[in-house]
C-alpha cells in the first residue's frame, strides 16, 4: 500500500465573522492551491476555533438565507446552535452533534446560537462544510439530517487509543451514519496521546484533515499543530496520524465531482445561467417561506 504524502499545511487564515454568530477561518476555498474544485465535493469550509462569545439576551447568528445546489454540514464542538428552514425542518445541535442539511433544489433558513447558551455564554467551536452535489442531483428535494452523539457510529481502537466517529462513509468496517449523495468519508478521529493509526482513501479521492484540538505527527514525520489544516496529494492510499498529545482530527475524503461549478454567495450550479434562474426563483417565492 502506497503512502498517501502531504501537499499544503494552511495555517489558519485571518478570522472574519458570518453574521455575528460565527468567528471563522476559512479553509476551502483558500487561494489557488485550494480552489473550489482541489477538495471537491467539499467546495467550502469555515471553522469556527474555539471562542467565548459573552452572555446576551438576543441570540447571535445568520439570519434568513437561501442556498441550492449542495448540501450544509455542521458539526459541534462547542455550544448549541438551533436552525429552522422554509421546508419546516428545525433542530439543535451541541457538542458531538451535526446538522446535514441539503439545499438541492432551494431552501431558505437561519443558524443562531441556542438561546440558554446564548443566555449563559460560554466557548463556541464549529465546523461547516459545503458539500457539492452532482448536476442530477443538484435540483432534488430539500432534506435535513439532525445527528445526535449517541447516533454515529464509532470505532473503538485497541488499548485505549481513543475512537473513531463515522459521521458519514466507513471506517473499519464501521459505516457512517449521514446518507450522502456520492462517497463521502467523514471522520472524527479523538486520540488519546501516544495513539497511533492509520487511514486508507482511494489515491483519487481528494483527502485533508483539521486539527480541531492538541497536535499530531503525520506518516512518522511530519508536526501539525491545532487549527491547522493538511492537504494531501493524489497519490498512493494509506496515512498515519500519530497523537502527540490528546487530539481532535477530522479527517475527509470524497470522490470528486468532475463537473463544471458556477458559484456566487449562496448558490452552486454548474453554468452561470442556473446561477440566474436560482435568484429568480427567490425573488419569486419559489424558496417557501421563513420568518426572521
Amino acid at each position: 500500500m502506497k503512502t498517501k504524502n502531504i501537499e499544503l499545511v494552511i495555517a489558519p487564515p485571518p478570522t472574519h465573522m458570518v453574521g455575528d454568530g460565527f468567528r471563522v477561518h476559512n479553509f476551502i476555498p483558500s487561494g489557488r492551491n485550494l480552489d473550489m474544485k482541489r477538495m471537491s465535493p467539499f467546495i467550502m469550509m469555515d471553522y469556527n476555533s474555539k471562542f467565548y462569545f459573552p452572555p446576551t439576551d438576543q441570540p447571535r447568528g445568520v439570519g434568513v438565507h437561501p442556498h441550492r445546489g449542495f448540501e450544509t454540514v455542521t458539526i459541534a464542538y462547542h455550544g448549541k446552535v438551533a436552525h429552522h428552514d422554509s421546508a419546516g425542518n428545525s433542530g439543535v445541535i451541541g457538542e458531538g452533534d451535526v446538522q446535514w442539511m441539503t439545499a438541492a433544489s432551494g431552501i431558505l433558513h437561519k443558524e443562531y446560537h441556542e438561546e440558554a447558551f446564548s443566555k449563559k455564554g460560554g466557548d463556541f467551536q464549529m465546523v461547516q462544510l459545503w458539500v457539492n452535489l452532482p448536476a442530477k442531483d443538484k435540483m432534488s428535494k430539500p432534506k435535513y439530517q439532525g445527528i445526535t452523539n449517541d447516533q454515529i457510529n464509532k470505532f473503538e481502537l485497541p488499548d485505549n487509543g481513543g475512537i473513531i466517529e463515522v459521521i458519514a462513509g466507513e471506517y473499519e468496517n464501521v459505516k457512517g451514519t449521514a446518507s450522502t449523495f456520492t462517497p463521502v468519508h467523514l471522520l472524527n478521529a479523538k486520540l488519546n496521546k501516544g495513539t497511533n493509526t492509520s487511514f486508507q482513501f482511494p489515491a483519487n479521492y481528494n483527502t485533508g484533515l483539521l486539527v480541531i484540538e492538541g497536535s499530531i505527527k503525520v506518516n512518522e514525520k511530519e508536526n501539525i499543530s491545532e487549527n491547522h489544516f493538511v492537504l494531501f496529494e493524489n497519490e498512493g492510499e494509506l496515512f498515519t496520524i500519530e497523537a502527540t498529545e490528546n487530539t481532535i482530527v477530522l479527517v475527509l475524503s470524497g470522490e470528486p465531482i468532475n463537473e463544471p461549478i458556477a458559484a456566487h454567495g449562496p448558490f452552486v450550479m454548474n453554468t452561470q445561467s442556473e446561477i440566474i434562474q436560482a435568484f429568480n426563483d427567490v425573488n419569486m417565492g419559489k424558496f417557501g417561506y421563513l420568518d426572521e
